[in-house]
């Protein structure tokens, strides 16, 4: 499909950077947009909610600044990521900073809320919804939603379990807007598999981990350097939703990984922003399956400039015209 007019023109990379609990911050954000894709972050990374603000501040003007420096290549927009589930008490004060920020693109997860669309699209805002499966994404265009983000399996962090092949298909037999797609992509490879599944931009968070602007500990960095898809686990046990996590981590904590036991899905931490939420993943490493393909830490705008070298000598093996970016 074409791109809402906010992404025409505007990403070098059909791809938007996945918001990450702790990871994602306005160095990478700044980082993420000015290299071509859009970078995002989740709002309850900003904390205390008044920091938010800050951040919001501090993108919009480092943005606009690379823009007038360089009108022959404007940063992509960013994209804020926010919690709809019950247990965010956040959530109406970081939607209003929001508005009054007119961020472009606002991510939704856990739960989809119509005044939550509204209030995006009232401004000229697009919202775009993860869904783990068919059903939830036929519930979020039914609220509102503009567009979604389908979450497969092999994703970091929250994530589902259906194929990628299985998702996008079922998605694309009633929906023809804007859909992501999400789970393992981490080469420009996977980026031009996606288009070709019937994705219109790929969705990539893990990969970012290891990047120099990340704000994760240098442990964590490495880890993802130094392990591949068969140290990922799958659990909910650390947050009451399932997700991919990294096995050192969790053998760090004491746990075996082979032996983890369930959840009760109200415990749902992540959503609230809280101190023990946060512990859990500072210390728990969440993570996609597709790392194998990283084997160094870089600055971000590195990351992005190896993955449109991948994409275009993929696209140029297989003789494909561009989309999505023109």
């Amino acid at each position: 499909m074409a791109l809402p007019a906010s992404l025409q023109h505007r990403l070098r990379l059909p791809a938007v950077a996945a918001p990450m609990f702790i990871i994602s911050n306005p160095d990478l954000v700044i980082a993420q947009c000015t290299a071509g894709i859009v970078g995002s972050f989740p709002a309850l990374n900003a904390r205390p909610a008044a920091q938010l603000e800050e951040w919001l501040e501090r993108i919009t003007s480092a943005l606009a600044a690379w823009d007038a420096a360089h009108p022959e290549q404007p940063s992509a927009p960013f994209a804020v990521n926010q919690i709809v589930h019950n247990s965010n008490d956040r959530l109406q004060h970081d939607l209003e900073l929001c508005v009054r920020y007119k961020v472009p693109i606002v991510i939704t997860s856990l739960g989809a809320k119509e005044f939550v669309n509204e209030a995006v699209h009232s401004y000229g805002g697009i919202v775009l919804h993860d869904v783990i499966n068919n059903r939830f994404a036929r519930k979020a265009i039914e609220k509102g939603a503009d567009g979604l983000i389908a979450v497969a399996a092999g994703a970091g962090g929250h994530a589902g379990s259906t194929s990628p092949l299985a998702l996008v298909q079922e998605i694309r037999e009633w929906f023809d807007g804007l859909l992501l797609l999400s789970g393992a992509i981490a080469t420009g490879d996977a980026i031009l598999a996606a288009q070709a599944m019937g994705a219109d931009l790929g969705y990539i968070g893990s990969a970012f981990i290891a990047t120099r602007e990340a704000n994760a500990e240098q442990a964590y960095k490495q880890a993802v350097v130094d392990n591949n898809a068969a140290d990922i686990i799958y659990s909910n046990l650390f947050t009451g939703v399932h997700g991919n996590y990294l096995r050192p981590s969790i053998e760090a904590a004491g746990l075996d990984p082979d032996q983890l036991p369930q959840s009760d899905p109200s415990a749902m931490s992540f959503a609230s922003g809280s101190d023990s939420a946060a512990k859990a993943w500072k210390d728990i490493w969440g993570c996609g399956q597709g790392i194998g393909a990283v084997k160094n830490i870089l600055p971000a705008a590195d990351l992005v400039a190896r993955l449109q070298r991948e994409y275009a000598a993929a696209r140029e093996r297989l003789c494909v015209k561009p989309r999505a970016v023109e």
